[in-house]
């Protein structure tokens, strides 16, 4: 007979000290040798499902849980860690019932409500998501959970010096807390106060959304200073839009007498090789070529110290190939006997593999039959500029040559043919602006920083103009002002 055999309590005691240390795989060991003994064991199935949940491997954590709940159904915090697993993995309504079962067993507790606040805030429940919030804080002042996810609602509100504070409020509670230094930066540069904004906005790196992106080079990142003859790569980091809204910045490098090697995504790399002073351009995933000094694309505005006063915007900084703009002319001519040609963008890439990336989409996209005004307006050729994403109805008078674009320097030779595009807030609508041509930006409420707020140019592109939102999901007014502007415009050209 083993005599030495530690007791289960004594089991439990050493795995939950392990677990509050921070030492999830050997807590979870001993959450299973619990549970080999009693499978039934109730606190052993909530912990086990836990640190699963911590660990990252979650695939069994919300059946423990619920298991464990099944056993003992009193506990508020279970419920509340259920619904953590659930948000985690965009189960958002199984979410806010675990959140509001636990307000209902213990209505004071804090972490519940802030919990469901953000939970409120992916299904667009703005107002309930800041007064839970709101709740949260009213039990626990110095949570800094709650004083971020009521900034993120405020944020919604289109509320950004509150949101500012909150998310302030929410550093000096907890001063490496990612998602509000993050939120703050995004809040900052949209109100226009770059420089703090882009140092904020370094902390993305520290975002689980980054970090698997961050790039370790065995060379010294470029921060601004004097490097004359040295090789620089600059590596595109997020999105098509980013990358062709940043890019202006190599040309900047190369003033400064760096040698500029760019790294982009294949699908951009062709229309990006006549980018004024870059040396060569590498698709993503090809070997790099021998370099000094590296930078993400997107800190190149913190090494050079970018106000709203000094955004580089001279006007188109890329060109189309000139055979290709001259092949498209011709079959353009062809259509509608020389009346204006307006393209036509709706709705920007699902972005499936990111849920708030997704979620900004929706929010950002039109539904195309909303664009029924503008295909009332006469005067005009519309050329579909959607690649994928819903179709058109069928009664728009739309040419679509979307089918052979291959890359984006083919979409660039079409739209520099066009007289005018109007475009929700997609990498087109970027690159439009960024061969010189007029874009009118259908954009929502709580439209992305980079297009700051109150004003209806914007700085980062001469020739475009703003259509907000009056309210979230407010298309027909924005479509309604769009038309009237259209028939002026068309007007002005006919003249």
């Amino acid at each position: 007979m083993r005599q030495n055999q530690p007791q289960p309590q004594n089991l439990f005691s050493t795995a939950l000290r392990l677990h509050q240390a921070g030492r999830l795989n050997k807590a979870e060991k001993i959450y299973r040798e619990i549970l080999a003994r009693d499978p039934r064991n109730p606190d052993g199935l909530h912990y086990l499902g836990v640190v699963l949940h911590q660990l990252r491997r979650d695939p069994a954590a919300a059946e423990l849980i619920s298991r464990a709940i099944a056993l003992n159904p009193n506990l508020a915090t279970w419920h509340s860690n259920l619904g953590n697993v659930h948000n985690d993995h965009e189960r958002v309504d199984q979410a806010i019932a675990c959140y509001q079962r636990a307000i209902q067993i213990r209505p004071d507790l804090a972490d519940a409500y802030s919990n469901l606040a953000a939970a409120l805030k992916k299904k667009d429940r703005i107002d309930e998501a800041a007064a839970c919030s709101l709740r949260a804080l009213e039990l626990a002042p110095d949570l800094p959970e709650a004083h971020n996810n009521f900034g993120t609602a405020l944020q919604r509100q289109r509320r950004l010096r509150e949101a500012a504070d909150r998310f302030r409020h929410a550093i000096s509670l907890r001063p490496d807390y990612v998602d509000a230094h993050t939120n703050l930066s995004t809040t900052l540069l949209t109100l226009g106060e770059l420089e703090e904004g882009w140092q904020e906005y370094e902390w993305r790196w520290k975002s689980p959304q980054m970090f698997p992106d961050r790039r370790n080079f065995a060379r010294p990142q470029w921060l601004g200073e004097e490097a004359s003859g040295r090789t620089l790569l600059i590596y595109a980091e997020q999105g098509f839009g980013d990358t062709i809204q940043f890019c202006r910045y190599a040309t900047l490098a190369a003033e400064r007498g760096l040698r500029v090697v760019m790294e982009v995504p294949p699908a951009l790399v062709r229309l990006l090789r006549n980018l004024p002073g870059v040396e060569r351009v590498v698709a993503k995933g090809e070997p790099l070529p021998p370099f000094d000094l590296y930078s993400p694309m997107l800190t190149l505005p913190l090494a050079l110290g970018t106000t709203v006063e000094t955004i580089p915007c001279a006007g188109a900084y890329l060109r189309p190939d000139a055979t290709q703009v001259a092949t498209w002319r011709v079959r353009l001519d062809a259509i509608g006997g020389g009346a204006p040609k307006i393209g036509l963008l709706w709705a920007g890439g699902s972005r499936l593999h990111s849920p708030e990336a997704a979620a900004i989409d929706r929010r950002r996209s039109i539904a195309p039959h909303l664009l029924a005004p503008l295909m009332a307006v006469s005067g005009a050729d519309f050329i579909s500029l959607q690649k994928e994403g819903p179709p058109a109805p069928e009664d728009f008078r739309l040419a679509d040559f979307m089918s052979e674009m291959t890359d984006f320097a083919d979409t660039a030779a079409l739209i520099a043919n066009l007289d005018l595009v109007v475009s929700v807030d997609t990498a087109v609508a970027h690159l439009a602006a960024a061969v010189g041509k007029p874009v009118w930006l259908l954009d929502r409420f709580d439209a992305c920083w980079r297009w700051l707020t109150d004003r209806r140019d914007s700085p980062w592109y001469p020739g475009l103009r703003l259509y907000r939102q009056p309210q979230p999901g407010q298309w027909e007014p924005v479509v309604a002002e769009l038309a009237r502007d259209l028939r002026d415009f068309l007007g002005t050209k006919a003249a």
